[in-house]
């Protein structure tokens, strides 16, 4: 009779790593509600719950369950988001996988993150206003408007093609411009500046900060003075503080 092994029926799921000085003595839970335990290596300890290997996590009250934990962890210590799904067999897996190949580079980033927070801050046109002001400054797109705004909708004409063409380009000239602009009141204010994905006709920009702590409420200030007197044309909208999920680099866990 072959000789087989039972598979596991449960993992280790983990959420960041954290200085071991700074985990907290609080109860906390995790996805399934199971309780968060810290496991230590040197400086370091990792955020991680028993999950059971029945289904991999991925459902959105589990990324819910993740994302309500990192921000508990944030409010009172330094914490290094682990991407969520991230699922290891046991204990001494969390030890020798994780924190042991990465230790000194969770140390050093931890140490660059300390006293930080992450906001993120989207800038998008009043759609109808920018278009405005293209027309406005461009003759050549005033006078393909001009011939185009009598066909037929959906029609297929060279002066149309050229016309979505040229706007494009110069809501792209136009978008580079305020997003210098904006984004040079903004850079002195903050550590670090980090584009976001995106797209869409009225999106400006998306992007991290990494601001201090002890500036929050300039950086905030700042913004609102800046919002008001951009209003007309763009809008300024400000989301934090959060898990320094855009400051932790890239292919860490690989």
């Amino acid at each position: 009779m072959p000789d087989t092994q039972a598979l596991p029926a449960e993992g280790r799921y983990v959420y960041a790593v954290l200085p071991a000085a700074g985990a907290p003595t609080d109860p906390l839970t995790g996805i399934d509600g199971a309780p968060v335990e810290f496991v230590e290596l040197g400086e370091l300890a990792a955020a991680t719950s028993v999950i059971s290997l029945d289904r991999p996590p991925g459902r959105r009250h589990d990324l819910l369950a993740h994302s309500r934990l990192l921000e508990s962890l944030v409010e009172s210590t330094t914490a290094v988001p682990v991407e969520f799904g991230a699922v290891l067999a046991d204990r001494e897996s969390v030890v020798e996988d994780l924190l042991a190949p990465r230790e000194e580079y969770f140390v050093e980033l931890i140490r660059r993150l300390e006293g930080t927070e992450q906001f993120n801050l989207r800038a998008t046109y009043d759609e109808e206003q920018v278009l405005a002001e293209v027309v406005q400054a461009n003759p050549h797109i005033a006078g393909l408007r001009r011939r185009t705004r009598e066909l037929p909708e959906g029609a297929l004409h060279p002066d149309l093609v050229r016309l979505g063409e040229e706007v494009s380009g110069a809501l792209d000239h136009k978008r580079a411009e305020d997003t210098d602009g904006i984004l040079a009141l903004v850079a002195p204010q903050v550590l670090e500046i980090r584009e976001r994905p995106g797209s869409g006709v009225d999106r400006v920009f998306d992007v991290a900060l990494l601001v201090e702590r002890t500036r929050r409420e300039e950086l905030e200030d700042m913004l609102e003075g800046l919002a008001e007197a951009v209003h007309e044309r763009i809008r300024l909208s400000l989301t934090g503080p959060l898990p320094p999920y855009d400051f932790v680099g890239e292919g860490q866990w690989g």
